[in-house]
């Protein structure tokens, strides 16, 4: 039985992939191009003016962050925009429940395809700092990766979740600047949060925030069994709980 929910459930990763890789270049292009801008303008271009942090150039210290931060966008673009253009637009989703495929292996079809992208995207990003020199910790090069995968569910949960919601394809924007851009800003990318009062506090309720962690201590090399454990442990907890209510909520959805 469940063997079998995994086989419909890969059909719908492969139906994603089919699209996908028709538009390949323009698919991967603002998952490239914005880490990769904000790296070279802020990392570089800031680097001589800000000076070290934590013994580390603004470059090096902004280089984690751009692994965790494809795996934010691609997981919330895909499972927000994409999925509620699949599901309103080109109802793909009511054509699939026509078929074997039900309501349980489209939501896991669509997490186990957005785990796969970011997966894929951080690599690709996690070998381009390499060869800047910005991965001082080879063995991220395998470990980023499905750190970003992991990253990449609770945030596709947040984005399926906002689809449940919303009643037409604007209303993304006030989610993207209200809940999407603070835990970007404000999750230690571009500077550390631990000291400053109250937000130290606040980013402990974002995922984002734990990923980010573990994916800097990977980067960098410097973590301990005891800080991966917490950090690890909320992610998990916090994309257990963001897939079920997604889960909850999508099927009313798909089944209205």
């Amino acid at each position: 039985m469940v063997s079998e929910s995994l086989r419909l459930a890969w059909q719908v990763v492969v139906r994603n992939w089919t699209v996908y890789r028709k538009d390949f270049l323009a698919n991967i292009s603002p998952s490239i191009a914005d880490p990769a801008l904000i790296l070279l303008a802020l990392g570089f271009g800031l680097s001589p003016f800000i000076g070290e942090i934590d013994g580390l150039s603004y470059a090096g210290y902004l280089a984690p962050g751009m692994i965790a931060t494809i795996a934010l966008f691609t997981a919330f673009f895909e499972c927000s925009y994409g999925f509620y253009v699949t599901l309103t637009f080109e109802s793909v989703f009511k054509a699939m429940l026509t078929t074997p495929i039900g309501v349980n292996e489209v939501i896991l079809g669509e997490f186990i395809w957005v785990f796969i992208r970011a997966a894929l995207m951080a690599l690709g990003v996690s070998i381009v700092l390499l060869a800047f020199g910005l991965l001082p910790n080879p063995a991220a090069l395998v470990w980023c990766p499905l750190l970003a995968g992991l990253v990449s569910l609770s945030c596709g949960g947040i984005g399926l979740i906002a689809s449940s919601f919303v009643r037409n394809i604007n209303q993304f924007q006030t989610i993207y600047s209200f809940l999407i851009s603070p835990i970007f800003y404000l999750s230690g990318i571009f500077f550390p949060v631990s000291g400053i009062p109250v937000l130290e506090y606040v980013v402990q309720f974002s995922p984002f925030y734990h990923g980010v962690r573990l994916i800097q201590m990977t980067v960098w090399g410097n973590g301990v069994f005891v800080t991966y454990l917490w950090h690890g442990t909320i992610l998990l907890a916090f994309t257990l709980v963001l897939g079920a209510v997604a889960f909850h909520r999508i099927r009313k959805r798909l089944v209205q």
